[in-house]
Order: structure tokens, then C-alpha cells, then sequence
């Protein structure tokens, strides 16, 4: 495109070099100022909103492969967190017109709002290209006047000091504060009680917990053992989240201790998963690009079972790192590259997914893994938990 027909430009460029040009929207204010992050890619057709209010995102800026964006604007009550976390939201084409009956707001005036900057008018397509050819790559958006060159050179060298997700303390960013029960389960005071460790969790995971009639406490990503021993759940979900799970060592010890000092069910999502892979003496590492958006194929080993998932994860567990007397093998793996996707014990009611089974955008095919869980924990529900009170 070129950069003279807009008021203001913007240039996104690359820490290899490569450089995009767009129209900023949004918080362009923002954009003048300079907007970094890690530039990834996500695939879902649709939910850009739930994808913008994700806490996974937090730290980097999002390519979206679809190529129109804002038509159906931004719904009240759609999000998936108490506010957007992406870095930057970056678009081919932006619909200033919304057609549907449940838009509360454009996007643009969303973005704007949180103070998140945006850019339509690139070409996603070969930006998406560049990043699957070359793996995830930070970036540095800059907004200039129209008429003003701007310094590629000085931005380049800005992209490369930019801080990656791993060098950053993401989950204390985006988890919230002291536990509270905020997600009530119908009419039923001796509901077995979830409590849900909060490492940057979407929303529609704790709908799926209370629609099974759970009592759902959300509690912060640095709790206590004493704590959770305090609040006597009847088990225990951690949640999805940002950045590098070797960068969160006490949830990693939490986790541990979880598993082989309380009698407790336990369920990780993403994040989740990972740090139960951690917890059991397993490796973690970054993939390329990470996989990001809807319809990744998965595969359950034990059944052969196929279904489509909603992702949104940098890292992984590694497979042959998983220690025999664990007692965890590998439940779920991903159809296109072989990644490990599930975690499951083979005597303890523990298990975890690298995908998001609430699907908030995506398919909803794995419902199921919450009706498994709620399962776990009713039969769990008022048996003695052998509570160690460590600090």
C-alpha cells in the first residue's frame, strides 16, 4: 500500500528486518509513541473479541488470517477477562459498518478505549507467511505523519531489544487479586467447590465449571498451599495463561505439591498443562510460531477419537521428557506436527489439555473434558484431603 493516502501511517517492523505498512485504528495515539510486542498469528474465522480479552495474549500483537474484521462489532458481555491484553490487534481489512443486532460498539472505539492500538490496510496474508517461514518474531509499531519517512533502521534495532514473553512476568500482570467466589453454582450451598487458579483464565472456563452445578472460587496465581488448604476445595483447575511456564516456579511447586501432598482432582488447561509437565520432572520448550486460532486437529490416544480445538499456546510439553514413574502419559497429541496436546494419570484423577476445551472462539468439541472433571471431583467431594499447611 501506500503510506501518503492516510492522515497518519504506521510501520510495522520486524527484528529481522522485514517491514509492513498499514492504517492505524483504535488507540492510534498509541501507535505514535511506539507499541511492542511479539508478532503472532491466530486462525479463527471468528471471536475476535474473546481473542483480544484472552490473557494468553498478553505481550505480544495479533495477526488476524481472517481477512474482515469489526463486522459484527464488540458485544457486552463477551469477553473473556476484565479487559483487552494484546499488545496490538493487526488486520487486512476493518469494518467500520457493524451489522448485528448484539454490537454494543464498534471495535475501533473498543480498542480505543483500553488504549489498544490496531492496523487494517496490511497484508496479513504475507505477514502470516513471513512468520510461519520464520517462527515468531518481535516487533516494533510506530504511527508517523503521511508526508514523513519513517526510520526503518532505528525501528529494526528497536524490534530486536524488544523483550520476549519469557523475559517478562506476564501472569502476575493479568492474574486478579485475592480469591473470591465469583462464579456461584444454582441454589446449592454443599455444591462441591472448584477452585480455579488464576494464571490469566477466560471466563467462559469458569461458565462451564458453574453450568455443572460447581461452586467456583477464583483465586490468584500466587497463592499458598496454606491458602488453598484454607479453602478446602473439593479440586482444583489451573488455569490457561501467559508466557513461559519456567518463568512461574511457584506454580510449579503449587502443582507438585498439589498432585503428591492433597487428595485432590486436579485439571490443567494450556498454561495449566504445562506446569503439571513441569510439576512431574518433564521439559517445557517454545515452539516456532506457537499455535494460535481454531480447528487444530487433536487426537486422543487411547481412543483414536479426532477433534477440532481452540488454541493458543507458545510452549510446549515435551514428550520424551515426560519421567516413566510419574505415572503421567500422554493422552491427546496434535494432529499436524506431533506436539503433545493432553496429560493424563494412570491412577490419580489428574489430567490436563493444551487446547482450550471451553472453545471461546472456536469449536466446542471437548466440552466433555468439564463433565469428566466435574465427575472427579463429585466423587472426590467431602472425602479427606491429606492437607499439608506449608507456606
Amino acid at each position: 500500500m501506500n503510506p501518503e493516502q492516510f492522515e497518519y501511517a504506521a510501520v510495522l517492523a520486524l527484528e529481522d528486518g522485514a517491514t509492513f505498512y498499514g492504517r492505524p485504528f483504535g488507540a492510534v495515539e498509541a501507535l505514535r509513541a511506539g507499541r511492542r510486542g511479539e508478532v503472532v498469528f491466530a486462525t479463527s474465522m471468528t471471536g475476535y473479541q474473546e481473542i483480544c480479552t484472552d490473557p494468553s495474549y498478553r505481550g505480544q500483537m495479533v495477526v488476524l488470517t481472517y481477512p474482515l474484521i469489526g463486522n459484527y462489532g464488540v458485544a457486552p458481555g463477551d469477553d473473556e477477562s476484565r479487559r483487552p491484553w494484546l499488545s496490538a490487534l493487526l488486520v487486512r481489512e476493518y469494518s467500520e459498518a457493524i451489522y448485528h443486532w448484539h454490537a454494543g460498539e464498534p471495535l475501533d472505539r473498543y480498542l480505543a478505549r483500553h488504549g489498544i492500538p490496531g492496523l487494517c490496510e496490511l497484508d496479513t496474508r504475507a505477514l502470516t507467511h513471513h512468520l510461519r517461514t520464520h517462527g515468531t518474531l518481535r516487533g516494533v509499531i510506530r504511527a508517523y505523519p503521511a508526508n514523513e519517512a519513517p526510520n526503518v533502521a532505528a525501528l529494526v534495532a528497536e524490534a530486536r531489544a524488544v523483550r520476549t514473553v519469557t523475559e517478562l512476568n506476564v501472569v502476575a500482570e493479568v492474574s486478579e487479586g485475592a480469591p473470591s467466589t465469583e462464579w456461584p453454582a444454582p441454589d446449592d450451598p454443599e455444591a462441591p467447590r472448584v477452585l480455579l487458579i488464576d494464571a490469566g483464565y477466560k471466563h467462559t472456563i469458569a461458565r462451564q465449571l458453574a453450568s455443572r452445578g460447581l461452586r467456583v472460587v477464583v483465586a490468584p496465581h500466587d497463592i499458598t498451599l496454606r491458602e488453598v488448604a484454607r479453602l478446602r476445595p473439593d479440586g482444583v483447575l489451573l488455569s490457561n495463561g501467559p508466557g513461559d511456564p519456567e518463568g512461574v516456579q511457584h506454580l510449579v511447586a503449587i502443582t507438585r505439591a498439589l498432585l503428591w501432598d492433597l487428595n485432590l482432582p486436579f485439571m490443567g488447561i494450556c498454561l495449566g498443562h504445562q506446569l503439571l509437565g513441569l510439576a512431574a520432572g518433564a521439559r517445557t520448550s517454545r515452539l516456532p510460531f506457537g499455535h494460535h486460532g481454531a480447528n487444530h486437529p487433536v487426537r486422543e490416544v487411547r481412543t483414536g477419537r479426532v477433534t477440532l480445538t481452540s488454541q493458543n499456546h507458545n510452549f510446549q510439553v515435551e514428550s520424551a521428557s515426560i519421567p516413566m514413574q510419574s505415572g503421567l502419559y500422554v493422552s491427546h497429541v496434535n494432529l499436524s506436527d506431533g506436539s503433545v496436546e493432553g496429560l493424563a494419570h494412570e491412577s490419580l484423577p489428574v489430567f490436563s489439555v493444551q487446547f482450550h476445551p471451553e472453545g471461546a472462539p472456536g469449536p466446542e468439541d471437548n466440552h466433555h473434558l468439564f463433565d469428566r472433571f466435574a465427575v472427579l471431583v463429585r466423587e472426590h467431594a467431602g472425602r479427606p484431603a491429606r492437607l499439608v499447611l506449608a507456606g
